[in-house]
């Protein structure tokens, strides 16, 4: 699977951005998609997936109630919507993708088969 990331930017602190990744090549009905994200100095941090045939989302919790993930099928796509963003959201963003992991192997990146290109995200204060 090739993983194609975009919408990262500058926002100040309580805006929005929404990030997508556009999945190419083989893909299998099992698997995870998500994102993680590494600001400078720190190691690579989940922070939400979506089961491609479920739907089934799960979120740090560093994001929860504030991130929201989607997808869409018919453009082999997935969504992150963020919402009140933080300075601490900085980082650069990775779109990720497993195929059959289970969710935890998939949050600890052992379950991760591929990596996009990162996308920067800058919250100012």
């Amino acid at each position: 699977v090739q993983l194609q990331a975009s919408g990262g930017g500058l926002v100040q602190a309580g805006g929005s951005l929404r990030l997508s990744c556009a999945a190419s090549g083989r893909t299998f009905s099992s698997v995870l998609m998500g994102w993680f994200r590494q600001a400078p100095g720190k190691e690579r941090e989940f922070v939400s997936l979506i089961s491609w045939s479920s739907g089934i989302t799960d979120y740090a919790d560093s994001v929860k109630g504030r991130f929201t993930i989607s997808r869409d099928n018919a453009k082999n796509t997935v969504y992150l919507q963020m919402n009140s963003l933080k300075p601490e959201d900085t980082a650069v963003y990775y779109c990720a993708a497993g195929a059959g992991p289970t969710i935890a192997a998939f949050k600890r990146k052992n379950g991760v088969n591929s990596w996009g290109k990162g996308t920067l995200v800058t919250v100012s204060s």
